[in-house]
């Protein structure tokens, strides 16, 4: 009956997708493919009057399989994708996008470009309007392509200098890729949203022909603008700019603060703590050591011999002129239960000096003021160092016993 043909149909093709799964997850892609066309086979001689819309299951594991099978070529993808793209218009735009892709990763720059360009003449009724954040984004990675020319041709003009007509065409080709790229980059990066990759080719583009005033404008917008999602890359980027011409050290601080709020273990936060305990100013000094405090919570900065530089040359100038030890007290309060292990064992103290002396010496100066001269990591380390005869070894020795009251005083 009818019924239990749909029924037989439904089952059938709910373990013929499961078969396909499994197949994936376990890497057999020629396994894989064979139950696809099994799949796709049934669908064909299915009777029934039901819509089963398998059009993008279809498109995603199939791109997936020939991705991964060892017999796949560029041609039989080609030839896959291009049948996809006439199973549905709702998708259209987005398996050629995918296509330009697969061709981008596959080195054919060209043969992607000019999908992009195809699909951005496509037309087909309402579909076109409903499309339009996926229109956007054709044109912006085609804008990503024009930009790709441009670089090259730029390449060539600084390489070669000017040589007459034959740099009069490059330089041509090059500002009418400018041209193209900058209206498509410019379109996509004010819609919010995570535009990393594009806004920085757009202020590439600007910063070359010298408008350094838009450029500024749009890193701001992305940076700050409260519609945007919060983004660390935004401030990376402002603050790249922002020393690249030159800008006073506020305007670097300012965009390193908000740097710090969002991601306390950025790389960069060796270049804001070195910035702030310059300042003459104590409330930059006091932010420079809890920035410093604060990425070294993270197991990634353990062994960063500037991080733990930078810790202990400010620790040791609150030492030495006396002042400010609440400001070593009120970071340390909060660590003194995990720091120990996490950093000062005798385990890493053994680790630290067989692979780096420099690293285990800062950490041993920190180690000393925080925990005193009997804490274990202190205790190996100096001793390993002054039996190496190593002289900053004997002094960081001699530096901690004397100043060992004032552990007394932060713990």
């Amino acid at each position: 009956s009818s019924r239990e043909h749909k029924l037989n149909f439904k089952k059938s093709k709910e373990v013929c997708l499961s078969y396909i799964q499994d197949a994936m997850l376990q890497k057999q892609w020629k396994r894989a493919a064979e139950f696809l066309t099994f799949y796709i086979e049934s669908l064909e001689k299915d009777f029934s009057t039901e819509y089963m819309g398998p059009s993008e299951m279809i498109w995603r594991i199939g791109t997936e399989i020939l991705c991964h099978h060892s017999h796949s070529s560029m041609k039989e993808f080609n030839s896959f994708i291009e049948q996809m793209k006439t199973l549905g218009v709702k998708r259209y735009l987005k398996v050629c996008l995918e296509h330009a892709f697969h061709l981008l990763c596959n080195g054919l720059i060209d043969e992607a470009y000019q999908n992009l360009s195809l699909a951005e003449s496509w037309r087909f009724g309402e579909q076109t309007v409903i499309q339009d954040k996926e229109m956007k984004l054709i044109q912006a990675y085609r804008g990503l392509l024009d930009y790709y020319s441009w670089s090259k041709q730029r390449n060539i003009l600084l390489e070669h200098g000017h040589d007459g007509f034959e740099d009069l065409s490059v330089e041509q080709e090059m500002h009418s890729c400018f041209r193209k790229a900058a209206v498509n980059l410019k379109e996509i990066i004010k819609i919010p949203g995570v535009w990393d990759l594009f806004v920085k080719c757009y202020v590439d583009l600007l910063e070359f022909y010298g408008d350094h005033n838009e450029a500024r404008q749009v890193l701001n917008e992305y940076a700050y603008n409260s519609k945007f999602p919060a983004n660390p890359n935004a401030h990376v980027y402002l603050y790249q700019f922002l020393k690249r011409h030159g800008e006073s050290k506020k305007s670097l601080i300012s965009a390193l603060k908000i740097l710090h709020d969002i991601v306390p273990s950025h790389e960069l936060m060796i270049d804001f703590n070195t910035m702030l305990q310059k300042s003459k100013k104590r409330k930059k000094r006091r932010l420079g050591l809890e920035v410093i405090f604060a990425a070294l919570d993270y197991a990634g900065w353990k062994e960063n011999v500037k991080a733990w530089n930078c810790l202990a040359r400010q620790v040791k100038q609150i030492i030495i002129s006396e002042k400010h030890l609440d400001w070593i007290k009120q970071e340390w309060n909060s660590r003194k239960d995990w720091w120990p292990a996490f950093h000062f064992s005798r385990y890493l103290a053994k680790r630290n000096w067989q692979e780096n002396e420099s690293l285990s010496y800062e950490k041993a100066l920190v180690a000393g003021i925080l925990l005193g001269k009997d804490c274990k990591y202190f205790k190996y380390i100096s001793h390993q160092g002054c039996k190496a005869q190593v002289k900053r070894f004997r002094i960081l020795k001699k530096f901690v016993n004397k100043h060992n009251p004032v552990y007394l005083r932060i713990s």
